[in-house]
């Protein structure tokens, strides 16, 4: 098996398409990466920004160019020495009357070969579809709702394809059906498939079947074997009932092909024994962070902040109540069930599996229709009895552990460890992560808050586990989902090496409610050198308020709430557009801690990925932010000796391209194992074959040496040092 030296991932869609990537070989080549990494490229829901609403995981997106398209950007990238690697999603598709395999359900409910494929959960009878604005019953007496053809036809354009047309009303007609159409405000309490998350537009795909994991394989398997695609990322690998058995058979059909899965690993949870390279990066981009952290600056931050696992655990315990309740209720009645001889009601059932989850400490546990490992099982009774811990009474929890290690229960126990994963990642990600702000760039995807930073030797300890356990893993320091670009995170862990400067960044912004200012400041200072900053800035803030789940909602705004937050965060734009002088160091350093950053990504244990653009300074926020268009011409220019960078974008540049092109000629080098060496105070220093790589963790310049590969003599000096022996 060939591994990539490094990937390059773009985005596809809103510009971007397989003529427009082709034209990039040239630049990706001179860049020094090996692949070129692509976002799903199977025909998706119309309007899709990104592609993981997949339609027809069976057809190349006509609008990207097709097949053809797809083809002639391997071509080019073969022709200039590259590969490709493609992002598949065998979780779930996209839920709309759009998606081929669901047209064919809503038409023939159960009789349809496609029933099957889909996690639907046909006890009540009907697939619930919660498409409408308003019940069905007010929109059909209203007149809105009627029937054309062979579908009923909704506002908004809405058309479902009938499976019965009988004699009678428009409420007959409905009621014949395999569907119901419904509120879609009743989704949270009432569902009757599996969903990704929250996310009303997807629904689960049983690829645990062999023959529904044939059909939505078919094509990536053709396009591997045919020498167009030379790698996969698998997308929400946890989603999966049993993410082990289908990564042994992707392993089967691909014997010879890298795979890296999308994995969250909490703590110090290893990656399961999985036929796997290895993760798509961000326990990498953990480390990285926590080791350019200072310690004791972020602990002076957190003061007075209380206790992170507090708010995550009240964060779980609302999502699984609100927007998961139709999980919790349908696990509540499967205990209930389950555990009929065991007394407890149904009140009781549920408040143990509620305790459970808010205890549970990582994404899943990985226990499968036939088999509890002893490992997992470990994991469940040790989850129930810290459960336990926390209340005056047990209650079900002994007796839910239980069921959960019995072989025999087996619904119950793998719809539970698919929840676990959804509910921390709502709480954590997109809920906690905007309540508990001391320090943002500790809040991010795949880290703990409340553990922000890690001395050099602890950095070294992960990095031996990291070459023992996935050497092949994928390093990425930005993302199409991490909550900021990578040098927007360095401008936030800056501040913990000078809290002091927290006030001179709140004087900057207008005063506001907790957390509101303090998050606005680091927002604002982090994603201020990008440019343009007053509509970014606001939609992020809008966002980061709604995704807090406190005072205004997606669901329900609260617009006289956010209108105070908005407008200081477009006073705010202005005032750190030109920032204060006192502030000018903390940029500074900042730029360094980024170099620092680029130069581990590009050296430890993996292969470093490069998201689109962040070869030179990237200082976006989350989505949409981090996924806007790039100046690649811009880009062309500068790695050709032109254009107009400077500065720290074009020694970032010239550092990317130094220890991309080392990574490209030497491969015996990042193939020898990552061996610390001693260094002074806030430096940290690793030799990897014959070449050392040293940095500075607190952004301080390093002393010349003599005969470093960089940084060259024209940049002067800075936070990094590569040398490597002739």
């Amino acid at each position: 098996m060939k591994l990539p030296s490094a990937t390059y991932r773009l985005q596809l869609r809103e510009g971007m398409d397989f003529a427009r990537a082709a034209r990039l070989a040239p630049y990706l080549r001179d860049l020094g990466v090996s692949h070129l990494y692509l976002a799903p490229v199977f025909t998706a829901a119309p309007g899709s920004t990104h592609g993981y609403d997949v339609c027809d995981p069976n057809e190349v997106e006509p609008e990207l160019g097709g097949r053809a398209g797809l083809e002639a950007l391997s071509a080019a990238m073969r022709d200039h020495g590259l590969g490709l690697i493609l992002d598949i999603v065998p979780n779930h598709m996209a839920f709309t009357v759009h998606n081929r395999w669901l047209a064919d359900v809503l038409a023939k409910g159960r009789n349809s070969a496609y029933s099957g494929h889909f996690d639907i959960d046909w006890t009540e009878g009907r697939l619930r579809l919660p498409w409408l604005g308003a019940p069905f019953a007010d929109l059909a007496d209203a007149g809105e709702i009627t029937v054309e053809d062979d579908a009923m036809v909704a506002p908004g354009g809405l058309r479902v394809p009938l499976a019965a047309r009988p004699m009678g009303d428009i409420h007959a007609v409905h009621a014949a059906q395999p569907w119901r159409l419904t509120h879609w405000r009743t989704e949270a309490a009432a569902i009757s498939h599996r969903r990704f998350f929250t996310v009303t537009g997807l629904i689960g795909l049983r690829v645990e079947d062999r023959a529904v994991f044939e059909d939505v394989h078919r094509l990536t398997f053709e396009l591997v074997e045919r020498g167009v695609v030379d790698g996969l990322r698998v997308d929400h690998v946890d989603g999966l009932a049993d993410p082990a058995e289908y990564l042994r058979r992707l392993r089967d059909r691909l014997p010879d092909t890298p795979i890296w899965v999308e994995k969250i690993l909490t703590g110090d949870e290893a990656l399961p024994e999985w036929p796997v390279e290895g993760t798509t990066g961000y326990v990498a981009a953990r480390s990285i962070a926590r080791v350019l952290t200072d310690g004791a600056g972020a602990a002076r931050l957190a003061e007075g902040w209380g206790d992170f696992g507090a708010v995550r655990d009240a964060a779980k315990t609302q999502i699984v109540t609100t927007e998961l309740q139709a999980e919790l209720e349908r696990l509540t009645d499967l205990a209930t069930e389950a555990g009929a001889a065991m007394e407890w009601g149904r009140a009781a059932w549920r408040d143990a599996i509620l305790a459970y989850v808010r205890a549970f400490p990582r994404y899943r546990s990985y226990t499968t229709a036939d088999t509890v490992p002893k490992p997992d099982a470990a994991l469940i009774r040790d989850v129930a009895v810290r459960a336990a811990r926390a209340r005056p009474d047990p209650g079900a929890l002994p007796d839910l552990a239980r069921l959960l290690t019995d072989p025999a229960v087996v619904e119950l126990r793998l719809r539970l460890q698919q929840l676990t994963g959804a509910a921390i990642a709502k709480a954590q990600e997109d809920t906690a992560f905007y309540r508990w702000v001391p320090l943002l760039s500790a809040n991010e995807v795949g880290a703990e808050p409340d553990a922000p930073a890690l001395d050099p030797a602890g950095f070294h300890a992960k990095m031996a586990a990291r070459e023992a356990q996935m050497p092949g893993a994928l390093t990425l320091t930005s993302s199409h989902d991490t909550k900021r670009a990578e040098d927007a995170r360095m401008r936030i862990a800056a501040i913990s090496h000078a809290p002091g400067v927290r006030d001179d960044l709140m004087a900057l912004v207008d005063d506001l409610p907790a957390p509101w200012g303090w998050y606005l400041a680091q927002s604002a200072f982090a994603g201020a050198p990008d440019g343009d900053l007053a509509d970014r800035l606001a939609t992020h803030m809008e966002k980061a308020m709604r995704e807090a789940k406190r005072d205004t909602f997606w669901t329900a705004v609260d617009a006289a709430f956010e209108a105070p937050v908005l407008d200081a965060a477009r006073a705010a734009a202005a005032r750190f557009g030109s920032l204060p002088e006192a502030l000018a160091p903390l940029a500074r350093q900042a730029e360094r801690l980024s170099l620092a950053q680029a130069a581990l990504k590009l050296t430890i244990p993996g292969i470093p990925d490069i998201y689109q653009g962040t070869e030179i300074g990237s200082f976006r926020l989350t989505d949409p932010d981090n996924r806007a268009p790039v100046d690649f011409e811009r880009l062309e220019a500068a790695l050709a000796g032109g254009g107009d960078l400077s500065g720290f974008d074009r020694a970032k540049l010239d550092l990317t391209r130094c220890l991309l092109h080392l990574r490209r000629d030497h491969p015996e080098d990042f193939a020898a194992a990552w061996e610390p060496r001693d260094a002074p105070e806030g430096q940290l220093s690793a030799r990897r074959g014959a070449l050392t790589v040293t940095v500075s963790t607190r952004g301080e310049d390093l002393p010349a040496a003599e005969g470093a590969l960089w940084p060259p003599a024209a940049l002067g000096p800075q936070a990094v040092r590569i040398a490597r022996d002739d």
